[in-house]
């Protein structure tokens, strides 16, 4: 079995959190349980493209025992768990190609290895796989019947490439799943946000203004738990209605260039490029941090930050110093990659949980119509979304009403009414 980890010696520690995490995936564990049982993806070659974080794991074990040949490389070159690598190759015998920290190389020698598998399906976060597919290895194309995205950045690059028509297999957006965006991207990134951001500062939220760029799903939660820690929030979007929403939800909205003369701690959630520029970098005050949840390193204009800056040293593991030239000091976490991985272990368990639930039902659906699907982005199906819920609810021990037959006629009518 051909490999690329950091150390093999790691194994032993990975497989315990793998373990520990397992515990709070019980949905996850549910289809596992059918998926042993059905061995419905048996003769499936998939080739995933993820964080490689101990719920990962747990996702791609499920994929094995539902009969999937399964191949596994880093969706981010900071998002790797080294020891969670070491263990899938050791324990469960699944090719890693991952290590964190690695060059952006390394980390497209680690993409293609995982394409060398001839994939029938690809998991996708963030686009690369796939965009790789398009670009350089064509040659996989045939063998491919469809694939899923994990996030925001991922399902906009390939409703671009549908747009422009050049989108050569049908991809289901998991991100889009109600199950997925309003608890992974609200309580997922809202808490582990911050627990990167700590972690990497050791920083006292309280009393600080916290600018958060971007106020989707993933700015929702950022807000509201940088808020219940204590901070001062600001929020920064270009979309009215979203400004609209962060008004209503108590936040104070302002342009970018107002609030980063106010910032204590700026924070890019919103998948674009160069949010917070050189320019308004320029104006912050001096210990301002500056941190990215955003899927790709481009929300912050780093270089244009090396540009103004006569100095720079790490002065913590993820914390880089850089001195402006009249002496203020400004402070990137995590290389400006997303902090919630590079600095902390990401989302919690229980929330990927519905997130890979997703991602497993979709690859089983994906092998029972996939030939079927257009080369277009589909949204998850809805009732694997509600079977995912329900799944989630009963874990939780929690019952809810059902509709009765009066009740379904009445919603089903125009004709009755007061």
């Amino acid at each position: 079995m051909k490999y690329d980890i950091k150390d093999m010696g790691l194994a032993k520690k990975g497989k315990l959190r793998i373990e520990w995490a397992n515990m709070n995936m019980p949905v996850l564990n549910l289809i596992k349980e059918r998926f042993r049982k059905e061995r419905s993806l048996k003769g499936i070659k998939i080739s995933a493209c993820l964080h490689v974080t101990t719920e990962t794991a747990n996702l791609m074990i499920t994929l094995k025992e539902a009969g999937a040949d399964v191949v596994l490389c880093a969706s981010n070159p900071l998002s790797t768990q080294d020891d969670v690598a070491a263990s899938l190759v050791k324990d469960y015998e699944i090719p890693v190609f991952a290590i964190k920290g690695e060059d952006n190389k390394t980390y497209y020698e680690h993409v293609n290895a995982a394409l060398d598998h001839i994939p029938h399906i690809t998991l996708d976060d963030g686009g690369d796989l796939v965009s790789t597919i398009h670009s350089s290895r064509k040659d996989v194309l045939e063998n491919i019947i469809a694939g899923t995205e994990e996030t925001t950045t991922g399902v906009i690059r390939f409703k671009s490439m549908e747009a422009e028509g050049v989108l050569k297999y049908p991809v289901i957006a998991v991100n889009d799943a109600k199950t997925k965006h309003f608890f992974d991207n609200r309580y997922g990134t809202g808490q582990s946000t911050l627990d990167g951001i700590m972690r990497a500062t050791n920083i006292l939220l309280a009393g600080k203004t916290f600018v958060v760029c971007g106020y989707g799903w993933c700015g929702r939660g950022l807000a509201m738990r940088a808020k219940g820690m204590g901070s001062n929030i600001v929020v920064v979007e270009v979309d009215p209605l979203k400004a609209l929403e962060a008004v209503m939800d108590s936040y104070r909205v302002m342009p970018i260039g107002e609030a980063v003369k106010i910032g204590d701690i700026f924070v890019t959630v919103t998948g674009d490029i160069n949010v917070i520029r050189r320019k308004d970098i320029a104006k912050m005050k001096n210990g301002a941090i500056l941190a990215n949840s955003g899927h790709f390193n481009v929300e912050i204009d780093i270089k244009g930050l090396e540009k103004i800056s006569v100095n720079k040293r790490r002065i913590r593991e993820y914390v880089d110093e850089y001195t402006l030239e009249d002496g203020r000091k400004i402070f990137l976490l995590g290389e400006g990659r997303l902090i919630n991985l590079a600095a902390a272990e990401g989302h919690p368990a229980s929330v990927m949980d519905m997130s890979f639930a997703n991602q497993a039902f979709c690859s089983e659906y994906i092998v029972k119509v996939g030939k079927k699907l257009e080369n277009i982005v589909y949204s998850v199906p809805e009732d694997i979304d509600k079977e995912v819920a329900k799944l989630k609810l009963s874990s939780m021990d929690i019952k809810i009403d059902e509709l009765t037959e009066e009740q379904k006629k009445y919603l089903s009518s125009w004709k009755i009414g007061t």
